[in-house]
């Protein structure tokens, strides 16, 4: 299930979740609202989907917004929800976890097949399996010992060089940041934990929350909580919102601040709201001066995202610094052109605050008066150092504004372009989905309200049909996946 967010050429939109409304739930928690919206203001019915996966092959859950479920399969849906549940809870893996560091070196195994630490008794009942000994430096840097979870729509676990930890963990640092929300990010949380036994810095403290409960493993109840960002939920339940919300609290001068790294394949808005709901939730904590502050936060996220993350985080902007990965093959700092990474910090801290490293090229604009890339030249007539990518862009007269190196102005388009584009289907030309208008999308459309209400007097004529297969989900010959348009339109944007 390929789901674009108010995006015109699919038509699938998120819909914020309603105030006293309760989801359904499938073994990722609760699932998201969407609604399809046609060409010629024919609004489609709203369904629930998971909120994790976009692919129906990783999560196949699906319920139209308005059927009614029976009992029977209410029992089985959570039947088949406490089977995908960790084998053990977070008190069961620390208990655990103790008794493994305390064992003699030659007992620790940890089972490779599982991804599980062994103790003594369970030896025998993996004996076919893969087994590794370790040693107290792996029990330090788990991430390093977890083999990766490498769906892109689902998890997209990439894990920070050394490099963007390090610079991630002195910037925060050099900014007086005692408290570390880590969203999606162990690497960081490792680090954190290694400096304060070195004893050389002001110790910090950090929470990981992270859907992949394996960590489990390895952290206390207050330093790790399974979690599952796209909707705010937390399987351990009120034990583990209770500790978010201790750790939220400042005591004592700790500055607390969020660093997020969800999968590029997420869908935007879902996250925005997450990081919405976190920042209420500590507005709350805090004293009166900050009844009205947002939280300090990065979200780490590629720059061609940008337009979608300000709308929804008006507060934030955007980083020239490249964030590259270690187990990611195309998102590598160092390279140049295309194949330089293109993922940024979205932050509400002050940009002018965050030095990038002028070793790594970066440089200081005392006109726009925050550090940017090394190629990335101001411009007088825009007033603005402009590159996204990394490249010198350059400057269109016509256009009014600075654009790609690669791109030349259209005069069929009106509008600068790649050389070899299809002219007359310039941006926006689809129009919008309800109306038919060029003038605006379907979301800014002052009609598509009358149109769902009209769709719903409609659908609820024919309610008691049941259609024989799903109309969203049918397939066509050949059809190429949404992540497969999606990233064909990135590379002939970035190009």
């Amino acid at each position: 299930m390929d789901m674009a967010e108010d995006n015109d050429s699919f038509g699938i939109c998120f819909i914020l979740p309603e105030g006293g409304k309760t989801a359904p739930c499938c073994p990722h928690g609760p699932t998201l609202l969407f609604e399809k919206v046609g060409k010629g203001g024919e609004t489609g019915r709203r369904f629930y989907a998971c909120s994790a996966c976009r692919d129906r092959k990783d999560c196949s859950f699906f319920q139209w917004e308005d059927d009614k479920v029976s009992e029977a399969r209410l029992l089985a849906r959570e039947t088949e929800n406490q089977s995908k549940r960790p084998v053990f809870s977070q008190q069961e893996y620390w208990t655990r976890f103790r008794k493994f560091a305390s064992l003699p070196l030659d007992e620790k195994k940890f089972c490779l097949n599982c991804q599980i630490l062994l103790l003594p008794g369970e030896h025998a009942a993996h004996s076919s399996h893969r087994c590794t000994a370790i040693t107290t430096a792996q029990l330090r840097k788990p991430s390093a010992l977890l083999c990766p979870l490498d769906n892109k729509k689902k998890n997209a676990q990439y894990l920070f060089t050394e490099r963007s930890s390090h610079f991630l963990l002195d910037t925060l640092a050099g900014q007086g940041y005692r408290k570390v929300l880590c969203v999606g990010t162990p690497r960081l949380q490792e680090l954190i934990k290694l400096r304060n036994l070195e004893q050389k810095h002001e110790p910090m403290k950090t929470l990981l929350l992270d859907i992949d409960f394996r960590y489990a493993q390895f952290y206390s109840q207050d330093e790790f909580c399974h979690y599952n960002m796209f909707n705010h939920h937390f399987f351990g339940g009120e034990a583990s919102s209770a500790v978010l919300q201790s750790f939220l609290r400042e005591c004592d001068g700790e500055k607390v601040v969020m660093v997020a790294d969800p999968p590029f394949g997420g869908l935007v808005k879902p996250l925005a709201n997450t990081f919405s709901l976190i920042s209420q939730t500590w507005r709350k904590l805090q004293s009166s001066d900050s009844s009205k502050a947002d939280m300090p936060m990065m979200w780490i996220f590629p720059y061609f995202f940008e337009p979608r993350i300000l709308e929804c985080l008006p507060s934030l902007s955007m980083l020239d610094y490249q964030v590259d990965y270690d187990n990611h093959p195309l998102y590598k700092h160092g390279k140049t052109g295309r194949k330089q990474s293109p993922v940024r910090l979205f932050t509400n801290i002050c940009p002018g605050d965050v030095v990038l490293p002028r070793e790594e090229g970066y440089r200081f604009c005392s006109v726009c008066r925050r550090y940017v890339s090394g190629l990335n030249k101001h411009c007088a007539k825009c007033n603005v150092c402009p590159s996204k990518d990394g490249r010198e862009w350059k400057h269109c007269s016509t256009c009014e504004k600075c654009v790609k190196p690669s791109w030349k102005h259209c005069q069929t388009c009106g509008r600068c372009a790649l050389p070899d584009h299809p002219c007359g289907q310039g941006q926006g030309k689809e129009g919008c989905f309800t109306c038919g208008s060029l003038k605006h999308k379907h979301k800014a459309c002052p009609l598509k309200d009358s149109h769902r209400m009209s769709s719903y007097r409609s659908n609820a004529k024919s309610r008691g049909k049941s259609p024989s297969h799903h109309p969203l989900y049918k397939p066509k010959a050949k059809k190429k996946s949404g992540a497969a348009r999606r990233a064909k339109k990135m590379a002939a944007q970035s190009m």
